[in-house]
């Protein structure tokens, strides 16, 4: 049976899929084979479930797939998907086992010879009990080793370890810390480490916040606040990594956005000072709020920039909050992030001991 390691979290968007990047990255560089699917699927297109008879392949995993040059029997199918009809379905039939295609899946996993199979949980640690495929009966039913990954703010983040420790037991195979300050990385090392190390949890990497990965395309914050794009439309893949909202006079403006970098600036449709400053700027997008249409000179300087404009029905605040929201919450689907993901695994973390547990050969760090 080749080895079968399940990639969890105990909370949503806490970067298991950069993780699942930079590792899978590591075994095929050393020569394995590496097989990833996701026993439920949770990112689901908007056209919903794939036709009868094909078979449902998370968009999550066609992108590490696609980005780490897999082939299509390497994509491992969900057993199910976290989608609202489906949902009814089951909680009507009072049905909470995984059901018959996961005896399938065991039996595939047990018969693959060679490389290494990787699954990646849903989001949280008991997301997904409904469909009999939540983290631990994942764990329990495959027999397989669990790598977590974790956001670590301080102190007080050590207690959904604890939580997944008391539920995983032995299946706890390695934590990577994520998002971490840049600032605590070295004081993390020296006492945070090693004091979880004695509460039995293994730590086998300390990433650190990277504004890029949290980072969101303009495409989705357009998706996301229903706003009109004024120009620059195949701009959209632009991503935007900070927040200004432009309320202040225009030589305060000016200064204050010459300090940010991939900003998307919030202002009234009528600032058309605050407007031609943050164009001139590390601007991303525009999003004008409020009544009326911006002048032919701002439409005119944003084209010439490659800036889009957005024009949106929300007051400021509501469409600051809308934004906040979607920092550090969309899936890693853009090939910068993926790049970044790599070095970023490859610079922090140490899976030495993991491949141990999987029994893979000696591998180089």
């Amino acid at each position: 049976m080749a080895p079968t390691l399940l990639i969890g979290s105990c909370e949503p968007f806490s970067g298991k899929s950069a993780v699942v990047l930079g590792l899978a990255r590591q075994l095929r560089l050393q020569g394995l084979e590496v097989r990833f699917g996701k026993p439920l699927a949770t990112s689901l297109e908007a056209d919903g479930l794939p036709p009868a008879g094909e078979p449902l392949v998370d968009p999550d995993v066609r992108f590490v797939g696609a980005t780490l040059g897999l082939e299509d029997h390497q994509l491992i199918p969900s057993l199910d998907a976290m989608e609202p009809a489906l949902a009814r379905q089951r909680l009507m039939a009072a049905d909470l086992s995984p059901g018959p295609g996961f005896r399938a899946l065991k039996d595939q996993l047990a018969q693959a010879s060679g490389g290494v199979a990787l699954l990646e949980a849903a989001g949280s640690l008991h997301e997904g009990l409904l469909y009999g495929l939540s983290l631990p009966q994942l764990a329990r039913g495959l027999e397989a080793p669990v790598l977590l990954v974790q956001p670590w703010t301080d102190s007080r983040s050590v207690d959904s370890l604890l939580a997944a420790r008391s539920e995983l037991g032995e299946h706890l195979a390695g934590v990577v810390l994520n998002a971490v300050n840049p600032s605590m990385i070295g004081q993390m090392a020296e006492d945070v480490v090693p004091a979880l190390e004695s509460l039995g949890i293994p730590i086998l990497g300390v990433m650190p916040r990277s504004p890029l990965l949290r980072s969101v395309t303009v495409e989705e914050l357009a998706r996301r606040l229903g706003a009109e794009v004024l120009c620059c439309r195949d701009r959209l893949d632009l991503l935007v990594e900070t927040l200004s909202i432009g309320a202040m006079n225009v030589n305060s403006a000016m200064e204050f956005f010459r300090r940010r970098r991939n900003m998307a600036v919030v202002t009234g449709a009528d600032r058309t000072d605050i407007q031609l400053a943050a164009l001139e700027a590390s601007t991303q997008c525009l999003i004008l709020t409020g009544a009326g249409d911006p002048l032919p000179q701002l439409l005119t300087r944003a084209e010439e920039l490659e800036v889009p404009l957005l024009k949106v029905e929300h007051d400021t605040l509501t469409t600051v909050e809308v934004i906040e929201q979607a920092f550090g919450h969309v899936r890693l689907h853009e090939a910068v992030k993926a790049t970044f993901a790599f070095r970023l695994v490859e610079e922090h973390c140490d899976f030495t001991r993991l491949f141990t547990r999987l029994r893979l050969p000696a591998m180089a760090q």
